[in-house]
């Protein structure tokens, strides 16, 4: 992800997904350190609550969502962990994976990587099947 802008959305994740997320962040494996960074940095911000709190609007690992992408054309997208290959799936260290954990349906986030481009994406809409 890179660097943030200011004015971040708040983010809620999950005691487990936070957990989960940060020893695999730690681990080096699969992932550069830079994305570890960008991941770190996201959870290190994040509101983190008990699962069985957490609303089912948020994005966290396994979800669906409906996003947008830089202006693009509303598509899902499933977060998930590397070396996972589900429909539609987007890893969580990917730019946009790391982007959208924790995000509500309605919110956006906006940053500009390290090379100086701004990126933006808009959660339209999150599927929890799993946790309903």
């Amino acid at each position: 992800m890179g660097f943030f802008d200011f004015g971040l959305p708040p983010i809620i994740v999950g005691e487990a997904d936070r957990h989960d997320l940060v020893v695999l962040a730690l681990g080096g494996v699969n992932h550069s350190a830079d994305e570890a960074d960008d991941l770190l940095y996201e959870l290190d911000r994040a509101r983190v609550i008990n699962d069985r709190l957490l609303p089912n609007d948020v994005v966290r690992m396994g979800s669906s969502a409906v996003a947008s992408i830089d202006g693009g054309e509303p598509q899902i997208l499933r977060l998930a962990y590397p070396g996972e290959n589900p429909p539609n799936g987007i890893s969580i260290f990917s730019a946009f994976g790391t982007a959208i954990l924790g995000l509500r349906a309605g919110q956006t986030m906006k940053w500009t990587n390290r090379n100086g481009k701004s990126h933006e994406v808009v959660v339209h809409s999150v599927c929890n099947e799993e946790h309903v």
